[in-house]
């Protein structure tokens, strides 16, 4: 079955441009020119990934992403013209997987859209369950509990997690997270690592500020405690 990603963008040319190279590449393409429409749009047609401009009119992106995730944890690459750091991480922070700055190639959209669905469990994963304490985390089915608490993660916050858990008391770096999360480890951004490590602090902790599970190690990156 092919797989439906939603594009939406208030610029018609490059919504069309994104449209046929998607389709070529074998996906079923649904767009939007606003948020609004793009809500609309997603309930008749429920996407398996979610491109997003950031500044559009009636409804940007980022109100989008705070209606859409209470319904679903759909994937999202958000597009932005913004290249303050601080404008990334507000994307980051809503539950954004990843995010391209434009101008952009498609080439490059296509790749991150293929890496975002193969994290997102479109691959057989190789291990069966990862444990430590009362954090269980289920590769085949996407799964998280915490004391038995189920947890709904994004795919990035997930990869994340399974990362850190699969050998606690190690050490990751922020370079390496990232390229366990997304495949490629893009140069300049680390410090988004900073920011999901805070999302999913936020879900799985008791306590995100005194964290009992992902622990930071200064200058260095990130562990998970061991049990």
């Amino acid at each position: 079955m092919d797989m439906t990603i939603l594009l939406v963008d208030d610029e018609e040319r490059l919504l069309s441009l994104l449209e046929a190279y998607l389709s070529q590449a074998g996906f079923s393409v649904a767009t939007a020119g606003n948020g609004l429409q793009a809500l609309r749009v997603a309930q008749q047609q429920p996407p398996d990934l979610i491109v997003l401009d950031v500044m559009m009119p009636e409804m940007d992106g980022y109100e989008f992403m705070r209606q859409y995730r209470r319904e679903r944890n759909v994937p999202i690459i958000l597009l932005t013209a913004k290249v303050e750091p601080e404008d990334r991480i507000v994307g980051l922070e809503l539950g954004a997987d990843d995010y391209l700055t434009k101008p952009f190639r498609p080439r490059e959209l296509l790749a991150r859209i293929r890496a975002v669905l193969r994290r997102a469990g479109s691959s057989e994963p190789a291990v069966e369950r990862l444990e430590c304490g009362d954090v269980v985390v289920d590769p085949h089915h996407h799964a998280v509990q915490v004391a038995g608490r189920d947890i709904d993660l994004t795919p990035s916050e997930f990869d994340l997690l399974a990362a850190l858990i699969s050998a606690p008391g190690r050490v990751f770096s922020r370079i390496e997270l990232l390229d366990r999360i997304q495949g490629v480890a893009y140069e300049g951004y680390e410090r988004t690592i900073d920011v999901h490590v805070k999302n999913l602090r936020a879900k799985i902790e008791a306590e995100p500020r005194r964290p009992r599970y992902v622990e930071t190690v200064y200058g260095v990156g990130y562990r998970f405690a061991r049990g």
